[in-house]
Protein backbone atom coordinates (compact mmCIF):
# COMPACT_ATOMS: atom_id res chain seq x y z
CA UNK A 1 0.00 0.00 0.00
CA UNK A 2 2.61 2.46 1.36
CA UNK A 3 5.96 2.21 -0.15
CA UNK A 4 9.41 2.00 1.42
CA UNK A 5 10.07 6.11 1.19
CA UNK A 6 6.28 7.39 2.12
CA UNK A 7 6.55 4.56 5.47
CA UNK A 8 9.99 6.24 6.71
CA UNK A 9 8.46 9.79 5.71
CA UNK A 10 5.50 9.09 7.92
CA UNK A 11 7.40 7.18 10.29
CA UNK A 12 8.95 10.35 11.13
CA UNK A 13 5.33 12.41 11.47
CA UNK A 14 4.25 9.92 13.87
CA UNK A 15 7.15 10.72 16.05
CA UNK A 16 5.02 13.63 17.13
CA UNK A 17 2.11 11.60 18.48
CA UNK A 18 2.06 12.61 22.39
CA UNK A 19 -1.45 10.61 23.19
CA UNK A 20 -2.13 7.53 22.88
CA UNK A 21 -5.07 6.59 20.29
CA UNK A 22 -6.82 3.46 18.82
CA UNK A 23 -8.28 3.08 14.77
CA UNK A 24 -11.27 1.30 14.54
CA UNK A 25 -11.89 -0.11 11.34
CA UNK A 26 -15.22 -1.79 10.53
CA UNK A 27 -14.51 -3.65 7.41
CA UNK A 28 -16.12 -6.01 4.65
CA UNK A 29 -15.19 -8.34 1.93
CA UNK A 30 -14.19 -5.86 -0.26
CA UNK A 31 -10.95 -5.11 -2.14
CA UNK A 32 -11.42 -1.52 -0.39
CA UNK A 33 -11.34 -2.85 3.03
CA UNK A 34 -8.44 -5.17 2.58
CA UNK A 35 -6.33 -2.39 1.17
CA UNK A 36 -8.06 -0.45 4.30
CA UNK A 37 -6.65 -3.48 6.68
CA UNK A 38 -3.08 -2.98 5.22
CA UNK A 39 -2.93 0.59 5.40
CA UNK A 40 -4.00 0.56 8.73
CA UNK A 41 -2.10 -2.07 10.00
CA UNK A 42 1.17 0.06 8.54
CA UNK A 43 -0.13 2.89 10.71
CA UNK A 44 -0.11 1.23 13.90
CA UNK A 45 3.22 -0.55 13.32
CA UNK A 46 5.03 2.52 12.93
CA UNK A 47 4.13 4.42 16.25
CA UNK A 48 3.05 0.85 18.44
CA UNK A 49 3.71 2.76 21.28
CA UNK A 50 0.54 5.09 21.05
CA UNK A 51 -1.56 3.64 18.32
CA UNK A 52 -3.75 0.51 18.76
CA UNK A 53 -6.26 -0.62 15.99
CA UNK A 54 -9.38 -2.48 16.15
CA UNK A 55 -11.04 -4.33 13.47
CA UNK A 56 -14.25 -5.12 14.89
CA UNK A 57 -16.33 -2.16 14.74
CA UNK A 58 -19.65 -1.68 13.35
CA UNK A 59 -20.31 1.08 11.61
CA UNK A 60 -22.90 0.81 8.98
CA UNK A 61 -20.83 2.76 6.48
CA UNK A 62 -17.95 -0.32 5.75
CA UNK A 63 -15.19 0.04 4.76
CA UNK A 64 -14.51 2.73 7.46
CA UNK A 65 -12.20 3.48 10.03
CA UNK A 66 -12.90 6.04 13.14
CA UNK A 67 -9.97 7.32 15.13
CA UNK A 68 -10.65 7.58 18.70
CA UNK A 69 -8.84 9.00 21.71
CA UNK A 70 -8.48 7.37 24.65
CA UNK A 71 -10.90 8.73 27.15
CA UNK A 72 -12.59 11.55 24.85
CA UNK A 73 -16.14 11.46 23.07
CA UNK A 74 -14.41 12.84 19.71
CA UNK A 75 -15.84 11.55 17.27
CA UNK A 76 -14.00 11.98 13.18
CA UNK A 77 -14.08 8.68 10.57
CA UNK A 78 -13.05 7.95 7.34
CA UNK A 79 -15.03 6.32 5.11
CA UNK A 80 -12.96 4.49 2.05
CA UNK A 81 -9.03 5.03 1.39
CA UNK A 82 -8.02 8.99 2.24
CA UNK A 83 -5.72 8.48 -0.25
CA UNK A 84 -3.68 10.64 -3.49
CA UNK A 85 -4.81 14.57 -1.94
CA UNK A 86 -6.26 12.91 0.85
CA UNK A 87 -3.38 11.35 2.27
CA UNK A 88 -2.34 14.59 3.77
CA UNK A 89 -5.34 15.10 5.38
CA UNK A 90 -4.91 11.07 7.18
CA UNK A 91 -1.73 12.33 8.71
CA UNK A 92 -2.76 15.66 9.70
CA UNK A 93 -5.74 13.33 11.40
CA UNK A 94 -3.50 11.39 12.99
CA UNK A 95 -1.18 14.11 14.55
CA UNK A 96 -4.00 16.32 16.04
CA UNK A 97 -6.04 13.02 17.47
CA UNK A 98 -2.54 12.29 19.35
CA UNK A 99 -2.17 15.46 20.79
CA UNK A 100 0.40 17.02 17.76
CA UNK A 101 -0.69 21.18 18.11
CA UNK A 102 -2.60 22.26 14.64
CA UNK A 103 -1.34 25.27 13.09
CA UNK A 104 -4.65 27.32 13.03
CA UNK A 105 -4.89 30.66 15.01
CA UNK A 106 -6.17 30.16 18.66
CA UNK A 107 -9.24 32.68 18.86
CA UNK A 108 -10.67 30.25 15.88
CA UNK A 109 -9.85 27.01 17.70
CA UNK A 110 -11.30 28.96 20.46
CA UNK A 111 -14.35 29.52 18.39
CA UNK A 112 -14.85 25.93 17.57
CA UNK A 113 -14.47 25.08 21.42
CA UNK A 114 -17.74 27.55 22.03
CA UNK A 115 -19.70 25.86 19.25
CA UNK A 116 -23.13 24.80 20.82
CA UNK A 117 -24.68 21.98 19.43
CA UNK A 118 -25.53 18.93 18.09
CA UNK A 119 -23.38 18.85 14.22
CA UNK A 120 -23.37 15.77 12.21
CA UNK A 121 -21.03 16.71 9.42
CA UNK A 122 -20.66 14.39 6.29
CA UNK A 123 -17.75 15.47 3.59
CA UNK A 124 -18.00 13.60 -0.08
CA UNK A 125 -14.58 14.28 -1.56
CA UNK A 126 -12.33 12.86 -4.51
CA UNK A 127 -8.84 11.49 -4.49
CA UNK A 128 -8.27 13.56 -7.67
CA UNK A 129 -10.19 16.84 -5.69
CA UNK A 130 -7.19 19.70 -4.85
CA UNK A 131 -10.17 21.57 -3.55
CA UNK A 132 -11.29 18.89 -1.07
CA UNK A 133 -7.98 18.80 1.55
CA UNK A 134 -8.86 22.25 3.15
CA UNK A 135 -12.40 21.22 3.86
CA UNK A 136 -11.87 17.21 5.02
CA UNK A 137 -8.57 18.73 7.15
CA UNK A 138 -11.27 21.44 8.03
CA UNK A 139 -13.67 19.40 9.58
CA UNK A 140 -11.83 16.90 10.92
CA UNK A 141 -10.12 19.21 13.27
CA UNK A 142 -13.49 20.29 13.85
CA UNK A 143 -14.48 17.33 15.44
CA UNK A 144 -11.48 16.59 17.23
CA UNK A 145 -11.54 19.77 19.16
CA UNK A 146 -15.26 20.17 19.94
CA UNK A 147 -16.80 16.29 21.04
CA UNK A 148 -20.25 17.80 19.57
CA UNK A 149 -18.88 17.88 16.48
CA UNK A 150 -19.00 14.46 14.12
CA UNK A 151 -17.22 14.56 10.63
CA UNK A 152 -17.11 11.57 8.27
CA UNK A 153 -14.95 11.76 5.26
CA UNK A 154 -16.58 9.89 2.55
CA UNK A 155 -14.63 8.94 -0.38
CA UNK A 156 -17.38 8.89 -3.23
CA UNK A 157 -15.49 6.75 -5.94
CA UNK A 158 -16.22 3.60 -2.87
CA UNK A 159 -19.53 4.43 -1.95
CA UNK A 160 -20.94 5.19 -5.78
CA UNK A 161 -24.68 4.30 -4.46
CA UNK A 162 -24.68 7.18 -1.99
CA UNK A 163 -23.28 9.65 -4.46
CA UNK A 164 -25.93 8.38 -6.72
CA UNK A 165 -28.49 8.72 -4.34
CA UNK A 166 -27.71 12.02 -2.69
CA UNK A 167 -27.31 13.40 -6.71
CA UNK A 168 -23.63 14.76 -5.83
CA UNK A 169 -21.99 16.04 -8.77
CA UNK A 170 -19.38 17.85 -7.23
CA UNK A 171 -17.00 17.75 -4.86
CA UNK A 172 -16.26 18.96 -2.20
CA UNK A 173 -20.27 17.90 -1.04
CA UNK A 174 -20.73 18.77 2.90
CA UNK A 175 -24.04 17.72 4.75
CA UNK A 176 -25.14 18.54 8.00
CA UNK A 177 -27.30 16.53 10.07
CA UNK A 178 -28.97 15.39 6.33
CA UNK A 179 -28.96 18.63 4.94
CA UNK A 180 -26.99 20.62 2.54
CA UNK A 181 -24.45 22.06 4.54
CA UNK A 182 -22.34 23.68 1.19
CA UNK A 183 -19.96 23.15 -1.64
CA UNK A 184 -16.65 23.42 -3.17
CA UNK A 185 -13.06 25.12 -1.09
CA UNK A 186 -14.29 26.44 2.24
CA UNK A 187 -11.81 27.37 4.71
CA UNK A 188 -12.01 26.40 8.43
CA UNK A 189 -12.89 30.22 9.28
CA UNK A 190 -16.03 30.01 6.54
CA UNK A 191 -17.03 27.01 8.11
CA UNK A 192 -17.38 28.37 11.34
CA UNK A 193 -18.45 31.62 10.22
CA UNK A 194 -21.63 30.05 9.30
CA UNK A 195 -22.24 27.95 12.21
CA UNK A 196 -21.59 30.92 14.64
CA UNK A 197 -24.04 33.61 13.71
CA UNK A 198 -22.72 36.35 16.22
CA UNK A 199 -19.24 35.62 14.45
CA UNK A 200 -19.60 38.37 11.26
CA UNK A 201 -20.95 41.49 14.07
CA UNK A 202 -18.30 40.74 16.22
CA UNK A 203 -15.62 40.44 13.52
CA UNK A 204 -16.45 43.79 12.05
CA UNK A 205 -16.03 45.94 15.05
CA UNK A 206 -12.52 44.59 15.84
CA UNK A 207 -11.39 44.97 11.73
CA UNK A 208 -12.67 49.01 12.75
CA UNK A 209 -11.38 49.21 15.50
CA UNK A 210 -7.46 48.55 13.56
CA UNK A 211 -5.56 52.14 13.26
CA UNK A 212 -5.06 53.02 9.36
CA UNK A 213 -2.43 51.47 7.39
CA UNK A 214 0.10 53.16 5.29
CA UNK A 215 -0.82 50.77 2.58
CA UNK A 216 -3.84 48.57 2.19
CA UNK A 217 -4.00 45.40 -0.23
CA UNK A 218 -7.80 44.29 -1.09
CA UNK A 219 -7.03 40.88 -2.48
CA UNK A 220 -4.58 38.26 -1.56
CA UNK A 221 -3.76 36.44 -4.88
CA UNK A 222 -0.36 36.40 -6.35
CA UNK A 223 -0.55 40.40 -6.94
CA UNK A 224 -1.78 40.87 -3.54
CA UNK A 225 1.01 38.85 -1.98
CA UNK A 226 3.62 40.50 -3.94
CA UNK A 227 2.61 44.12 -3.06
CA UNK A 228 2.33 43.18 0.80
CA UNK A 229 6.01 41.52 0.60
CA UNK A 230 7.34 44.78 -1.22
CA UNK A 231 4.94 47.41 1.19
CA UNK A 232 5.93 45.61 4.13
CA UNK A 233 9.70 45.28 3.43
CA UNK A 234 10.19 48.64 3.23
CA UNK A 235 8.75 49.30 6.86
CA UNK A 236 5.64 50.35 6.55
CA UNK A 237 2.49 49.19 8.14
CA UNK A 238 0.65 46.82 5.84
CA UNK A 239 -2.32 44.99 5.61
CA UNK A 240 -4.15 42.63 3.40
CA UNK A 241 -8.33 42.25 3.45
CA UNK A 242 -8.54 39.08 1.16
CA UNK A 243 -11.55 36.90 0.67
CA UNK A 244 -9.30 33.58 0.60
CA UNK A 245 -5.74 33.83 0.37
CA UNK A 246 -4.36 32.62 -2.94
CA UNK A 247 -7.55 33.56 -4.93
CA UNK A 248 -8.06 31.68 -8.00
CA UNK A 249 -4.22 29.96 -7.98
CA UNK A 250 -6.28 27.06 -5.55
CA UNK A 251 -8.27 26.47 -8.04
CA UNK A 252 -5.20 25.65 -10.31
CA UNK A 253 -3.70 22.15 -10.44
CA UNK A 254 -0.30 22.78 -11.85
CA UNK A 255 1.82 25.64 -11.92
CA UNK A 256 4.85 24.63 -14.38
CA UNK A 257 5.62 28.29 -15.57
CA UNK A 258 6.34 30.38 -12.54
CA UNK A 259 10.43 30.87 -13.03
CA UNK A 260 12.38 29.11 -10.49
CA UNK A 261 9.63 27.09 -9.58
CA UNK A 262 10.03 23.92 -11.46
CA UNK A 263 6.61 22.20 -10.41
CA UNK A 264 3.88 22.95 -8.29
CA UNK A 265 0.01 23.18 -8.03
CA UNK A 266 -2.07 25.58 -6.90
CA UNK A 267 -3.20 25.22 -3.13
CA UNK A 268 0.28 24.31 -2.34
CA UNK A 269 1.02 27.84 -4.31
CA UNK A 270 -1.49 29.73 -2.60
CA UNK A 271 -0.07 28.52 1.17
CA UNK A 272 3.83 29.33 0.31
CA UNK A 273 1.77 33.07 -0.90
CA UNK A 274 0.60 33.52 2.37
CA UNK A 275 3.16 32.25 4.52
CA UNK A 276 5.82 34.54 2.63
CA UNK A 277 3.98 37.18 3.46
CA UNK A 278 2.91 36.51 6.89
CA UNK A 279 6.99 36.56 7.98
CA UNK A 280 7.31 40.05 7.62
CA UNK A 281 4.46 40.84 9.95
CA UNK A 282 1.68 41.77 7.41
CA UNK A 283 -2.06 42.08 8.52
CA UNK A 284 -3.65 39.63 6.85
CA UNK A 285 -7.50 39.41 7.13
CA UNK A 286 -9.21 36.58 5.58
CA UNK A 287 -12.96 35.85 4.62
CA UNK A 288 -13.21 39.72 3.96
CA UNK A 289 -15.16 40.61 0.53
CA UNK A 290 -14.56 44.51 -0.11
CA UNK A 291 -17.76 46.68 -0.95
CA UNK A 292 -17.21 50.10 -1.51
CA UNK A 293 -14.28 52.53 -2.37
CA UNK A 294 -14.36 55.67 -0.68
CA UNK A 295 -11.82 58.13 -1.76
CA UNK A 296 -9.74 60.53 0.32
CA UNK A 297 -10.48 63.85 1.07
CA UNK A 298 -7.83 66.86 0.93
CA UNK A 299 -5.59 65.59 3.83
CA UNK A 300 -7.80 62.52 4.61
CA UNK A 301 -7.41 58.86 4.76
CA UNK A 302 -8.84 56.37 1.38
CA UNK A 303 -11.59 54.43 3.44
CA UNK A 304 -12.69 50.67 2.52
CA UNK A 305 -15.95 49.26 3.67
CA UNK A 306 -16.38 45.61 4.03
CA UNK A 307 -19.21 43.33 3.11
CA UNK A 308 -19.70 42.78 6.97
CA UNK A 309 -20.02 46.22 7.83
CA UNK A 310 -16.49 47.24 8.79
CA UNK A 311 -14.47 50.07 7.40
CA UNK A 312 -10.87 50.24 7.03
CA UNK A 313 -8.64 53.27 6.35
CA UNK A 314 -5.16 53.79 4.68
CA UNK A 315 -3.15 56.09 2.98
CA UNK A 316 -3.02 54.43 0.08
CA UNK A 317 -4.95 51.05 -1.86
CA UNK A 318 -3.90 48.61 -4.23
CA UNK A 319 -6.89 46.57 -5.57
CA UNK A 320 -5.90 42.82 -6.37
CA UNK A 321 -8.97 41.83 -6.84
CA UNK A 322 -8.59 39.39 -9.25
CA UNK A 323 -11.15 37.87 -11.38
CA UNK A 324 -13.59 34.51 -11.24
CA UNK A 325 -14.72 32.25 -13.91
CA UNK A 326 -17.14 33.67 -16.22
CA UNK A 327 -20.24 32.33 -16.89
CA UNK A 328 -21.78 30.95 -20.26
CA UNK A 329 -24.96 32.13 -19.32
CA UNK A 330 -27.44 30.02 -20.86
CA UNK A 331 -30.69 28.87 -19.61
CA UNK A 332 -30.31 25.94 -17.31
CA UNK A 333 -26.51 26.90 -16.15
CA UNK A 334 -27.60 28.23 -12.97
CA UNK A 335 -30.65 25.75 -12.47
CA UNK A 336 -27.76 22.90 -12.35
CA UNK A 337 -24.85 24.34 -11.07
CA UNK A 338 -23.54 21.22 -8.51
CA UNK A 339 -25.89 19.40 -10.51
CA UNK A 340 -24.09 18.26 -13.57
CA UNK A 341 -22.63 21.93 -14.65
CA UNK A 342 -19.07 22.03 -13.14
CA UNK A 343 -16.14 24.38 -13.55
CA UNK A 344 -13.45 22.41 -12.22
CA UNK A 345 -12.47 19.33 -14.17
CA UNK A 346 -9.39 17.98 -11.74
CA UNK A 347 -12.34 18.03 -9.01
CA UNK A 348 -15.47 16.64 -10.36
CA UNK A 349 -14.37 14.75 -13.78
CA UNK A 350 -14.22 11.63 -11.52
CA UNK A 351 -18.04 11.72 -10.78
CA UNK A 352 -18.69 11.37 -14.45
CA UNK A 353 -16.33 8.22 -14.98
CA UNK A 354 -18.35 6.53 -17.98
CA UNK A 355 -20.54 9.12 -18.08
CA UNK A 356 -21.14 11.69 -21.59
CA UNK A 357 -19.89 15.14 -20.88
CA UNK A 358 -19.39 18.19 -22.86
CA UNK A 359 -16.76 21.13 -22.31
CA UNK A 360 -17.84 24.92 -23.41
CA UNK A 361 -14.63 26.43 -24.43
CA UNK A 362 -12.09 26.25 -27.02
CA UNK A 363 -9.25 28.33 -25.17
CA UNK A 364 -6.34 26.51 -23.49
CA UNK A 365 -8.30 25.75 -20.30
CA UNK A 366 -11.35 24.02 -22.16
CA UNK A 367 -9.16 21.95 -24.78
CA UNK A 368 -6.79 20.73 -21.70
CA UNK A 369 -10.24 20.08 -19.91
CA UNK A 370 -11.65 18.19 -22.53
CA UNK A 371 -7.81 16.21 -22.78
CA UNK A 372 -8.35 15.04 -19.04
CA UNK A 373 -11.77 14.33 -18.96
CA UNK A 374 -11.03 11.80 -21.94
CA UNK A 375 -9.25 9.75 -19.85
CA UNK A 376 -12.59 9.03 -17.44
CA UNK A 377 -15.19 9.67 -18.99
CA UNK A 378 -17.32 7.56 -21.94
CA UNK A 379 -17.12 10.96 -24.69
CA UNK A 380 -16.24 14.47 -24.05
CA UNK A 381 -18.02 17.09 -26.78
CA UNK A 382 -16.07 20.46 -27.23
CA UNK A 383 -17.81 23.43 -27.92
CA UNK A 384 -16.69 26.78 -29.50
CA UNK A 385 -18.36 29.72 -30.35
CA UNK A 386 -15.36 30.95 -32.35
CA UNK A 387 -14.31 29.34 -35.87
CA UNK A 388 -11.30 27.61 -35.03
CA UNK A 389 -10.26 26.74 -31.67
CA UNK A 390 -7.82 28.68 -29.83
CA UNK A 391 -5.33 26.53 -27.65
CA UNK A 392 -1.69 26.47 -28.76
CA UNK A 393 -0.95 23.88 -31.61
CA UNK A 394 -0.20 21.07 -29.21
CA UNK A 395 -2.99 20.92 -27.46
CA UNK A 396 -5.64 21.02 -30.48
CA UNK A 397 -3.20 18.10 -32.26
CA UNK A 398 -3.96 16.20 -28.60
CA UNK A 399 -7.28 16.77 -28.15
CA UNK A 400 -8.01 15.71 -32.04
CA UNK A 401 -6.50 12.68 -31.67
CA UNK A 402 -8.45 11.39 -29.04
CA UNK A 403 -11.34 9.00 -29.89
CA UNK A 404 -14.04 9.62 -27.50
CA UNK A 405 -13.77 13.42 -28.14
CA UNK A 406 -16.15 15.74 -30.97
CA UNK A 407 -15.18 18.65 -31.50
CA UNK A 408 -18.06 21.58 -32.40
CA UNK A 409 -16.88 25.14 -33.60
CA UNK A 410 -18.58 27.96 -34.84
CA UNK A 411 -21.51 26.70 -32.01
CA UNK A 412 -22.81 29.21 -29.63
CA UNK A 413 -24.73 26.85 -26.72
CA UNK A 414 -27.95 28.06 -26.17
CA UNK A 415 -29.29 25.87 -23.21
CA UNK A 416 -28.14 23.30 -20.69
CA UNK A 417 -31.26 21.24 -20.19
CA UNK A 418 -32.06 18.20 -17.42
CA UNK A 419 -34.57 16.72 -15.60
CA UNK A 420 -35.33 15.68 -11.97
CA UNK A 421 -32.86 18.20 -11.04
CA UNK A 422 -29.97 16.67 -12.75
CA UNK A 423 -28.43 17.77 -16.57
CA UNK A 424 -29.15 15.68 -19.69
CA UNK A 425 -28.45 17.84 -22.17
CA UNK A 426 -26.57 20.70 -24.46
CA UNK A 427 -28.37 22.75 -26.75
CA UNK A 428 -26.30 24.73 -29.53
CA UNK A 429 -26.80 26.80 -32.67
CA UNK A 430 -24.39 25.96 -35.04
CA UNK A 431 -23.91 29.85 -36.25
CA UNK A 432 -23.37 29.08 -39.57
CA UNK A 433 -26.73 27.36 -40.49
CA UNK A 434 -28.65 28.71 -36.96
CA UNK A 435 -29.60 25.07 -36.94
CA UNK A 436 -30.00 23.89 -33.82
CA UNK A 437 -28.73 20.45 -32.27
CA UNK A 438 -28.98 18.97 -28.66
CA UNK A 439 -26.29 16.83 -27.25
CA UNK A 440 -27.57 14.08 -24.85
CA UNK A 441 -25.55 13.94 -22.14
CA UNK A 442 -24.95 14.11 -18.00
CA UNK A 443 -22.30 16.69 -17.48
CA UNK A 444 -21.66 20.42 -18.50
CA UNK A 445 -17.89 21.66 -17.62
CA UNK A 446 -17.66 25.39 -18.34
CA UNK A 447 -14.19 26.73 -19.78
CA UNK A 448 -14.27 30.19 -21.10
CA UNK A 449 -12.29 32.58 -19.28
CA UNK A 450 -12.55 35.18 -16.31
CA UNK A 451 -14.03 37.94 -15.68
CA UNK A 452 -12.32 40.52 -13.26
CA UNK A 453 -14.21 40.90 -9.27
CA UNK A 454 -14.60 44.63 -9.61
CA UNK A 455 -18.21 45.54 -9.62
CA UNK A 456 -17.88 47.19 -6.18
CA UNK A 457 -15.35 49.72 -7.98
CA UNK A 458 -18.14 51.14 -10.26
CA UNK A 459 -18.87 54.64 -10.22
CA UNK A 460 -15.50 55.51 -8.28
CA UNK A 461 -12.31 54.16 -9.99
CA UNK A 462 -12.27 54.59 -13.66
CA UNK A 463 -13.23 50.90 -15.59
CA UNK A 464 -12.94 49.48 -18.89
CA UNK A 465 -15.60 48.29 -21.10
CA UNK A 466 -14.75 44.81 -19.64
CA UNK A 467 -14.96 45.75 -16.09
CA UNK A 468 -11.17 45.85 -15.59
CA UNK A 469 -9.36 48.44 -13.80
CA UNK A 470 -7.71 50.96 -16.21
CA UNK A 471 -4.06 51.46 -15.03
CA UNK A 472 -1.00 53.40 -16.23
CA UNK A 473 2.62 51.81 -16.66
CA UNK A 474 3.40 52.45 -13.00
CA UNK A 475 -0.28 50.79 -11.28
CA UNK A 476 -1.73 54.10 -10.42
CA UNK A 477 -5.76 54.50 -11.42
CA UNK A 478 -7.14 57.78 -11.93
CA UNK A 479 -7.63 58.24 -7.85
CA UNK A 480 -4.51 59.37 -5.84
CA UNK A 481 -3.10 57.28 -3.81
CA UNK A 482 -5.29 54.20 -5.15
CA UNK A 483 -3.31 51.42 -7.12
CA UNK A 484 -4.06 48.30 -8.44
CA UNK A 485 -2.55 45.22 -9.95
CA UNK A 486 -3.15 41.67 -11.35
CA UNK A 487 -6.05 40.19 -13.27
CA UNK A 488 -8.25 42.75 -12.15
CA UNK A 489 -6.80 45.26 -14.40
CA UNK A 490 -6.15 46.35 -18.00
CA UNK A 491 -2.59 44.57 -17.99
CA UNK A 492 -2.81 42.06 -20.98
CA UNK A 493 -1.54 38.11 -20.54
CA UNK A 494 -3.56 36.96 -17.06
CA UNK A 495 -0.65 34.89 -15.27
CA UNK A 496 0.74 34.51 -11.74
CA UNK A 497 3.83 36.00 -12.87
CA UNK A 498 2.68 38.89 -14.57
CA UNK A 499 0.31 39.26 -11.65
CA UNK A 500 2.90 38.92 -9.02
CA UNK A 501 5.40 41.18 -11.02
CA UNK A 502 2.32 43.83 -11.19
CA UNK A 503 1.86 43.39 -7.82
CA UNK A 504 5.68 44.59 -6.65
CA UNK A 505 5.37 46.99 -9.28
CA UNK A 506 2.09 48.82 -7.34
CA UNK A 507 4.00 48.54 -3.90
CA UNK A 508 6.82 50.40 -4.80
CA UNK A 509 4.46 52.96 -6.50
CA UNK A 510 2.22 53.18 -3.32
CA UNK A 511 5.65 53.97 -1.60
CA UNK A 512 6.86 56.46 -3.43
CA UNK A 513 3.31 58.40 -3.17
CA UNK A 514 4.00 57.69 0.43
CA UNK A 515 7.32 59.64 0.43
CA UNK A 516 5.99 62.46 -1.18
CA UNK A 517 2.94 63.30 0.96
CA UNK A 518 3.31 65.95 2.93
CA UNK A 519 4.09 65.12 6.64
CA UNK A 520 3.44 67.66 9.80
CA UNK A 521 6.75 68.55 11.05
CA UNK A 522 7.81 69.61 14.62
CA UNK A 523 6.85 73.40 15.50
CA UNK A 524 5.57 75.60 18.21
CA UNK A 525 2.64 74.10 20.36
CA UNK A 526 -0.69 74.90 18.81
CA UNK A 527 1.42 75.31 15.41
CA UNK A 528 1.34 72.54 12.70
CA UNK A 529 3.38 73.07 9.33
CA UNK A 530 2.90 70.54 6.37
CA UNK A 531 6.42 70.10 5.25
CA UNK A 532 7.41 67.59 2.23
CA UNK A 533 9.06 64.70 3.15
CA UNK A 534 11.79 65.11 -0.16
CA UNK A 535 12.23 68.66 1.45
CA UNK A 536 13.36 66.97 5.30
CA UNK A 537 14.79 63.99 4.11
Amino acid sequence: MLDEQLKTQLAAYLERVQQPFELVASLDDSETARDMRELLTTIQSLRSDKITLRTDGNDARKPSFSLQRAGATNSLRFAGLPLGHEFTSLVLALLWTGGHPPKVEQDVIDSIKALDGDFNFEVYMSLTCHNCPDVVQALSLMAIVNPKIKTTVIEGGAFQQEVTEREIMAVPMVFLNGQVFGSGRMSIEEIVAKLDTGAAAREAAKLSAKAPYDVLIVGGGPAGAAAAVYAARKGIRTGVAAERFGGQVNDTLAIENYISVLETDGPKFAAALEAHTRAYGVDIMNLQRADKLIPAEPGGLISVQMANGATLQSKTVILSTGARWRNVNVPGEAEYKNKGVAYCPHCDGPLFKGKRTAVIGGGNSGVEAAIDLAGIVAHVTLIEFADQLKADAVLVNKLKSLPNVTIHTNAQTTEITGADGKVNGLKYKDRATNVEQLVPLEGVFVQIGLVPNTEWLKGTVELSKFGEVIVDSHGRTNIPGVFAAGDCTTVPFKQIVIAAGDGSKAALSAFDHLIRMPVVAAAPAGVSVAVPVAEIA
